[in-house]
């Protein structure tokens, strides 16, 4: 029985980490604290998009990724959205102050930040950093 359990806490474990990797350019997800993890520990370039539906800002930096992440020199970034208004907890624990927030992490190393820019150039300046 226990080793039935343990194959089982493997299988979901492997599973969760294979998600992590699927991912692929630009593709967006929600962010869960696991797949955060899991991507952080396979070293993955992460974008953390803290975003709120009803910010024009938001709107505004998610056009500009959108044109900048299907490019080769940023096809391994993995996107995660924070929604701004139901996710405090996740919003304090990266030192968050406001919506439009934009997070780089290099594996578990954060690399760059920027608030409420939606240059294309400053922007990609701040993907660049995850490379």
């Amino acid at each position: 029985m226990l080793d039935r359990r343990l194959f089982l806490i493997a299988l979901a474990a492997l599973s969760s980490f294979a998600c992590a990797l699927a991912a692929t350019a630009g593709d967006r997800m929600p962010y869960t604290q696991q797949e955060f993890e899991d991507a952080q520990k396979a070293g993955r370039p992460i974008l953390v998009d803290i975003r709120a539906s009803w910010c024009p800002i938001c709107k505004a930096q998610k056009q500009v990724l959108a044109k900048l992440l299907p490019s080769a020199e940023h096809a391994d970034i993995i996107v995660f959205e924070v929604d701004f208004d139901t996710q405090k907890d996740v919003v304090r624990a990266f030192g968050a102050q406001m919506q439009s927030t934009l997070i780089t992490f290099k594996g578990k190393q954060e690399v760059g930040r920027l608030v409420a820019v939606t240059k294309a150039d400053a922007i990609k300046r701040l993907l660049d950093s995850t490379g």
